[in-house]
C-alpha cells in the first residue's frame, strides 16, 4: 500500500453526522447546484475522491443518466457501496481508483466532479465529451488561517501557490475554456470543543491530531494549543472556525 493510501485510511471515519456544527456562507455558491445546472436526465458523471458516498448520494441530481464515484481508498468504496443501498432512488456505481490516472476511455463524460480531493487536469480533460463541464470545490490555502497560525503549521501552510490558483492554472494548461475560480468563505460555529476536536480527528487541517493521535507526547504539546483556540474563538453561536474553499467551474 503506498504512502498516499496509508495516510488516507489512517484518517479513518468521514462521517461527520455526529458532530454539532452550523455553517454560515459568505456566498452562496454550491457545486452540487452548479451540477444540476449542467445535467440532464442523460448525463454521465464522473465523481473523483467519492470518499464513502455520503455526499453524492445526498446531493447529486437523481433523475442523471449514472453518477460513477471513485476513491484512491477500498475502504471509502465499501462504505460507498453499504450507503448506496440506502438509496434505490439514485443510479450510482462505485469504484476503486487512483484520481490521477483515470481508467476510463476519451470522451465518455458530460460532468466530472471533483470535492475536496486531488486532481489530474489533463487527464479529466481526456474523459470528458465536446462539451463536457469539470465542477471542483477545494480546501484553501488559507482555510482555518488562525488555527493554523497558532499551531504552525498544518495543511497547506507552507505552499508557495495556493491550491486553488495552482488547479486554476493546470486546467487552463489541460486546454479547458472559460475557467472561473471562486472563493468561498464560510463560517463554522461549533457546539462544544469537543465537537471540534471530532472534526480535526477526522480531517487533516492540522497534521498534530488527524495523522499523529496516538503519539501521546505530541498530543499533549498541542493540547494546550487548542485549549486556548477554543477559549479565544469561542461565541454565542459556538467555538467559530474561518473555511475558506474554491470553487472551479470550466468547460472544454
Amino acid at each position: 500500500m503506498n504512502e498516499r493510501l496509508e495516510r488516507y485510511d489512517e484518517i479513518g471515519n468521514w462521517d461527520f453526522s455526529d458532530i454539532n456544527c452550523t455553517c454560515e456562507y459568505e456566498n452562496n455558491w454550491d457545486m452540487y447546484e452548479e451540477i444540476k445546472k449542467y445535467s440532464n436526465e442523460k448525463s454521465l458523471i464522473l465523481d473523483l475522491g467519492t470518499g464513502g458516498g455520503e455526499k453524492v448520494l445526498s446531493n447529486m441530481p437523481k433523475n442523471v443518466g449514472l453518477v460513477i464515484g471513485t476513491d484512491l481508498s477500498p475502504k471509502m468504496i465499501e462504505t460507498a457501496n453499504e450507503n448506496l443501498k440506502k438509496h434505490p432512488e439514485i443510479n450510482a456505481k462505485f469504484a476503486v481508483m487512483d484520481n490521477l490516472k483515470i481508467e476510463f476511455p476519451d470522451g465518455i463524460f458530460d460532468i466530472v466532479s471533483a470535492r475536496h480531493t486531488i486532481i489530474n487536469a489533463k487527464e479529466i480533460y481526456r474523459v470528458l465529451n465536446e462539451n463536457g463541464v469539470l465542477i471542483v470545490r477545494g480546501v484553501d490555502k488559507y482555510d482555518s488561517w488562525d488555527l493554523k497560525e497558532l499551531f504552525g503549521g498544518g495543511q497547506c501552510f507552507n505552499d508557495e501557490i495556493p491550491i486553488g490558483k495552482q488547479d486554476f492554472e493546470d486546467i487552463q494548461k489541460a486546454g479547458f475554456k472559460n475557467v472561473e475560480l471562486i472563493e468561498i468563505k464560510a463560517n463554522e460555529y461549533y457546539k462544544t470543543k469537543e465537537d471540534l476536536l471530532a472534526l480535526l480527528l477526522k480531517v487533516p487541517i492540522l497534521d498534530e491530531f488527524s495523522m499523529k493521535i496516538r503519539n501521546e507526547e505530541i498530543l499533549n504539546k498541542k493540547i494546550d494549543l487548542f485549549e486556548e483556540y477554543v477559549s479565544k474563538n469561542t461565541t454565542p453561536k459556538g467555538i467559530l472556525l474561518k473555511r475558506v474553499y474554491y470553487g472551479i467551474i470550466a468547460k472544454k
